[in-house]
């Protein structure tokens, strides 16, 4: 593990491997571990994975960090320049998807390409019952959220469809340890709630951001899960049409953690997509 110190505070990254850079975001809730599977079947690139500010990181961010999804997406713009990383493949799940989506939408110049698996798009944010529930409980005060968030202890809060029940098949050993900062620390605590306050301010941003999208004239794999309960699978297709180099997969058989359900299949089609020549 790697730490850098970006305006916004610390941030923990894993940067393992050779070859072509893959820069892989996570959602809300969860840290680099999301895409450790897929890291495993990706020998011959490297793979660089930070832990964003999104509430199962471990180093608090300072006071006056900007939290909001605009903030973040260029705190990860920032960590691509401090890093120099050229020609980049992001991959985006979750909310890690929504800030590829706005990075896409300014014309981010150090990505030569981008997949977005199964995420935020849209007026699908706060995306079903998980993100909507997520929001609303960063309305409370941090030692209320604190006391709300214990309940995710037990493996039957965190299976039902309000919470993570509906975004992983298998993943639940992953989501219990996701959730150790936010049980155990208060200043995690606090980033968590500033965050998800930040966040929930601006719910049309996906949609003005899908406006710009046919200006990302770089070739795009947008994967979906077909069985995903929270991001609509016509979003998916709705995606791929509106870029001008965008290519549609679908995966069977997982919700919306693909990395966590099936890595191995999802390790295939970025390894297949980012071999492939780019078209004019």
């Amino acid at each position: 593990m790697h730490e850098i110190e970006l305006s916004a505070g610390p941030v923990e990254y894993e940067d393992t491997g050779t070859g072509p850079t893959l820069v892989f975001l996570h959602g809300l809730l969860m840290d680099s571990s999301l895409w450790a599977g897929a890291v495993a079947e990706l020998p011959g690139y490297r793979c660089v994975v930070p832990t964003l500010p999104f509430g199962a990181h471990r180093k608090p961010v300072h006071p006056g960090a900007d939290l909001s999804l605009p903030g973040l997406a260029r705190l990860v713009a920032e960590f691509l320049d401090r890093l120099d990383l050229r020609d980049v493949t992001l991959v985006g799940n979750d909310t890690g998807g929504a800030l590829v989506q706005l990075l896409m939408a300014e014309g981010v110049g150090r990505a030569g390409r981008a997949v977005l698996v199964s995420c935020d798009a849209f007026d699908n944010f706060p995306p079903g019952l998980t993100g909507k529930t997520l929001m609303a409980t960063g309305k409370l005060p941090p030692a209320l959220f604190g006391m709300f968030m214990q309940q995710m202890r037990l493996r039957f809060a965190r299976r039902l469809p309000i919470s993570f029940g509906w975004l992983t098949k298998r993943g639940d050993d992953a989501v219990a340890r996701w959730l150790q900062p936010i049980l155990h620390r208060r200043d995690i605590r606090l980033d968590t709630v500033r965050m998800l306050r930040a966040v929930a301010a601006d719910r049309g941003i996906l949609v003005a951001a899908a406006g710009r999208l046919p200006s990302f004239d770089r070739p795009v794999l947008v994967v979906w899960a077909s069985e995903d309960k929270v991001m609509p699978p016509g979003h998916g297709r709705r995606l791929a049409g509106l870029l001008p180099q965008g290519q549609l997969a679908e995966i069977a058989d997982s919700y919306t953690l693909i990395p966590l359900d099936q890595p191995r299949e999802l390790a295939v089609l970025i390894r297949e997509f980012t071999r492939a020549p780019a078209t004019a």
